[in-house]
């Protein structure tokens, strides 16, 4: 607005300080917008019992008439060759010529000095700087506060919670705003952060890829609240240095001295991944060590080795209901200040899980003589509903073949081809996502035998660690090895998957031209087969749609049970026995549980039987 007061064009003082990247903003409303600041500014001096400056601010200065230009009384005198005449006579000659135009300048100069006096007093007495809790819709354009409140930001405090708890690419799942936009809000933020109170991390005004292991590890510090396991302070009246059930320290084969210690010494005697990184398992143990840990202190109050088998009874209870404050997202990852042990309420098949794993946890104590008994062992495990393995979570011949198509249609890029291998192995083969992740180039096995019209043929056999690292071998397409052959030659590494320099490359590398390719992450490659299931579905419509949307990685896996055991057109189902091996089942029974046919067949068989009863 002083701006627009002291004659600045105001399409111009728009561009300059109101204009959001890739918006188009047209002469009516930079003026209608300028008429709503001028009535806010209105409205707030009368509230201020200033009548007067209200009616000063309405006032639009572009409307009076600003005359012509008119030259100074020095470069009047030069002009008119009077300059050896008195100050007097030359003021005369000029009031004469310029004086009607002169008043109505100056009227026009002290108007925009009053408005501008105006707007200061506005800014020193109405002004006020934004606090945590204001609604986004306070300080953000009105389309700009309607996306962010959609994306569940209503207030400033939420939507800096989300930058800091998310990182720099935060606006990613907020339709309508862009990199630039949240550039721009982010920079505001910083402005203000101080009246705020709420500053932004330096890791959230990095890219991702530019931020450093301790950079992501330092932005939750220690402390004893809601936070991961490592970051976790046991308060010392907590710890179970003086647990009531700890067993006899001069017997106890462990060295730790609190409960803290004995967990990661639990965690610690599982296997670790090949690369020496966590494995699912531990992942998975860590997870319901962490829940119970937390748990005991900041709601039972307790020491972890002093839970009795009621307050096992009672944590099994919240975690079917938990409050919401141990609730969010599974996308948040552990660095991040939103993180929660919880996404929300378990369900009885994930609460028997973790009764079994928590008596596995206890019973390691006691065996070490950490602790004389286990909590958990006497807790009931939850009833185990019937898993659905069929349709609900299954894509069908027409899906996938729609999917497959997408795939081909894909861009000729390193991270197309290699979101396209990793879903076509998935299919292929059935693995788990913690498998695929882990699979190298070491693992394939070039085999011959004779094919099914009993000619030599080369086959490919992939060796997989499953579940208790049970390893299975598992049979693999053949152009699927040769695509990850193109793919190492295109990275100028060598084309044979079996040479000795690839080993240790990940299927799944990340060809990015480094001498060491990364692996895709487990949580990576999750989230990007959601997008793609995600924007395949946008191209579809009905039930195909709601059930594409709904895939995951895991839905590959069932597809590739029920697809392999029911077979197709031109196509004979597998035998169970095989895909069982594929799937790393240990029961054959699970496994046929994706079998369709064999339930057509007796729904068949019977129709007889029902009719003559009917008839």
């Amino acid at each position: 607005m002083r701006a627009v007061v002291q004659g600045l064009d105001a399409k111009s003082a728009w561009d300059r300080y109101l204009r959001i990247e890739g918006e188009h903003v047209d002469a009516r409303k930079v003026r209608s917008t300028i008429a709503w600041i001028r009535a806010e500014f209105a409205a707030a001096a009368r509230r201020e019992a200033k009548p007067g400056t209200a009616r000063l601010v309405l006032i639009d200065v572009a409307d009076l008439p600003s005359g012509p230009q008119i030259p100074t009384l020095e470069e009047f005198a030069i002009e008119r060759g009077m300059e050896d005449f008195s100050e007097a006579e030359q003021r005369e000659e000029y009031a004469g010529e310029y004086g009607a135009v002169d008043r109505r300048s100056g009227r026009r100069q002290q108007l925009v000095r009053r408005q501008l006096d105006a707007l200061r007093w506005l800014e020193e007495q109405v002004a006020q700087d934004p606090q945590p809790g204001d609604g986004v819709g306070a300080w953000l354009s009105p389309a700009l506060a309607t996306r962010i409140e959609r994306a569940g930001m209503p207030t400033l405090f939420t939507l800096i919670e989300r930058i800091n708890g998310i990182g720099s690419r935060w606006w990613a799942g907020v339709p309508g705003i862009g990199e630039t936009k949240a550039l721009r809000i982010v920079e505001w933020l910083v402005m203000y952060e101080r009246s705020i109170g709420m500053p932004i991390g330096t890791h959230a005004l990095t890219k991702r890829t530019q931020l450093q292991p301790a950079q992501l590890e330092a932005v939750v510090s220690r402390s004893t609240s809601l936070v991961p396991i490592e970051k976790f302070v046991v308060p010392s009246a907590l710890d179970g240095s003086a647990g009531r059930y700890r067993g006899p320290i001069d017997q106890c084969m462990l060295d730790a001295s609190n409960d803290h210690a004995a967990i990661l010494a639990w965690l610690a005697s599982k296997r670790a991944a090949a690369d020496g990184s966590q494995s699912s398992t531990q992942r998975s143990y860590r997870k319901e060590a962490e829940r119970i840990l937390l748990w005991a202190i900041l709601e039972r109050e307790k020491a972890l080795s002093s839970l009795s088998v009621e307050d096992a009874g009672a944590f099994m209870d919240f975690l079917a209901a938990p409050p919401a404050r141990w609730c969010g997202s599974r996308y948040h990852q552990r660095w991040s200040p939103l993180w929660r042990p919880l996404e929300g309420p378990l369900s009885p098949v994930a609460r028997r899980q973790t009764v079994i794993i928590l008596r596995s946890m206890f019973a390691f104590l006691v065996e070490q003589n950490y602790m004389v008994g286990n909590p958990f062992g006497g807790v009931a495990l939850p009833r185990e509903g019937k898993r659905e393995l069929g349709s609900r979570r299954t894509l069908t011949f027409e899906q996938w073949d729609f999917i497959s198509a997408q795939l081909a249609k894909g861009p000729d890029t390193e991270i197309s081809r290699r979101h396209a291998r990793a879903i076509r192995w998935l299919y292929a083969t059935g693995m788990r996502l913690a498998e695929i992740v882990g699979v190298r180039c070491e693992h394939l096995e070039r085999v011959e035998y004779r094919s099914a019209a009993g000619k030599p043929a080369i086959g490919w056999l992939l060796e997989v660690e499953g579940k208790g690292q049970k390893i299975r071998k598992v049979p693999l397409p053949a152009h699927l090895v040769e695509e990850l052959a193109s793919e190492l030659a295109a990275a100028g590494k060598n084309p044979d998957v079996r040479h000795p320099d690839n080993i240790g490359t990940a299927i799944l590398a990340k060809f990015d031209g480094s001498a060491s390719p990364a692996a895709w992450s487990a949580s990576g490659l999750y989230k990007s087969i959601r997008a793609f299931m995600n924007r395949c579905a946008l191209q579809l419509d009905g039930a195909d749609a709601e059930q594409v949307l709904r895939a995951s990685t895991h839905w590959l896996r069932h597809t590739h049970a029920s697809h392999a055991l029911n077979g197709r057109e031109g196509h004979a189902p597998v035998p169970l026995q095989y895909v069982q091996n594929n799937l790393g089942h240990s029961s054959i029974a699970t496994t046929s549980g994706y079998l369709t046919t064999e339930r057509d067949a007796k729904l068949q068989a019977m129709e007889g039987f029902w009719k003559n009863e009917t008839e």
